[in-house]
């Protein structure tokens, strides 16, 4: 039976709706979409609290996207945040403020679980012939990685290395200066460094996803998001090398005005291909394929598989 489902994604940039019509073994197809860009990464204070503002603004999102999803008559609402609500010192009362004025119950979930969840999603979308799948996706707050055979990752793991987060934490300026850019080279090379024994030694198939990865793969040439989501789309480390190359030198609002790139993330995209690179090129991948399914579609599978079982 096909119901209607919303999930809501409260992540380190943007706050995110999507409601999809979906049942047990088929293709969740969107219904609908809105998204709020919140930057609450941004809204952190010096003592890692998030701020009145950005807490007001949070739960003014989580309600328009409450109203959304009940206009839709979604029978279910997913709602969970990830590293920016995670990170805060102060996330249990914001999750509890957004309970009681919204009636909401967001969530939080650990890099470990967006890990496996995105995972899931990748799984099912490229299927059992993907063999041995590692993926990676480079969010606002964090990397994550998983690795495995199945549909439950045998190894998940979620380093700081978010392209908002190294934006805020480590580079000034705009463009910032060489010497700063070659600080957070060696630095990300030594934090994925840690922990590249920790992933398997071969693997068939290496899948991105996220914004970050998907920026990227459009300016080294992939198709617009216009040739639709089943168009193949792959991203090279020779390509990527290219693009760092250009965009280390340039500042945001140039950036902003290239096709495929967002202007509310253009700030931070020189750090997303700072790991992007450096993850690559630890790993010896030479070529990633990007797919248009990730975490919000992981949770919506999981919920159906619940529903079904």
């Amino acid at each position: 039976m096909r119901m209607r489902l919303g999930v809501l994604d409260v992540g380190s940039n943007t706050v995110h709706l999507l409601v999809v019509d979906a049942h047990h073994g088929a293709h969740p197809w969107p219904a609908y979409s809105e998204k709020a860009e919140l930057r609450l990464a941004e809204k952190i204070d010096s003592a890692g609290k998030l701020s009145r503002v950005g807490a007001d603004a949070l739960v003014e999102a989580v309600a328009k996207a409450r109203d959304a999803a009940a206009s839709y008559e979604t029978k279910d609402l997913l709602a969970f945040a990830t590293s920016a609500v995670r990170d805060a010192t102060n996330s249990p009362a914001v999750l509890q403020r957004v309970r009681d004025e919204t009636g909401v119950d967001l969530q939080v979930l650990s890099g470990e679980a967006e890990a496996i969840m995105t995972f899931l999603a990748v799984r099912r979308w490229y299927g059992w012939s993907a063999g041995q799948l590692l993926v990676l996706d480079i969010g606002g707050g964090s990397l994550e990685m998983a690795s495995g055979i199945d549909e439950e990752p045998a190894v998940a793991l979620s380093l700081p290395l978010g392209a908002g987060r190294l934006t805020r934490e480590r580079l000034r300026g705009d463009p910032p200066s060489a010497a700063q850019v070659d600080k957070l080279c060696e630095y990300v090379d030594e934090q994925i460094g840690k922990v590249v024994g920790k992933l398997p030694e071969r693997w068939d198939r290496t899948v991105v996803t996220s914004k970050t990865f998907r920026t990227l793969g459009r300016l080294a040439g992939a198709a617009p998001s216009s040739a639709g989501r089943q168009v193949p789309r792959r991203l090279t480390l020779d390509g990527l090398h290219q693009v760092l190359g250009f965009i280390r030198r340039m500042p945001s609002a140039a950036l902003a005005e290239m096709e495929g790139v967002s202007a509310s993330r253009a700030h931070q995209l020189l750090a997303g291909a700072v790991v992007a690179e450096t993850v690559m090129r630890r790993l010896g991948i030479e070529a990633v394929d990007v797919c248009p399914w990730a975490l919000r579609e992981g949770v919506i599978l999981r919920r159906l598989d619940v529903l079904a079982a």
